[in-house]
């Protein structure tokens, strides 16, 4: 049996994706206090987009 994936999954799959690596270029090249600072402020925008993703 074939598997494949909507048109809509693979779109949610790539917004996934996006979510994702803006998550990671936020905390680039940070240290120390700045990177817990921005962390925190990128894991909730993350977690916002991904959220609305699925629903």
């Amino acid at each position: 049996m074939p598997t494949f994936a909507t048109e809509h999954e693979i779109e949610r799959l790539e917004a996934e994706r996006e979510a994702w690596e803006a998550y990671r270029a936020a905390l680039g090249g940070l240290e120390g206090r700045a990177y817990e600072e921005a962390e925190a402020v990128a894991w909730e925008r993350l977690q916002r987009r991904l959220a609305e993703l699925t629903a």
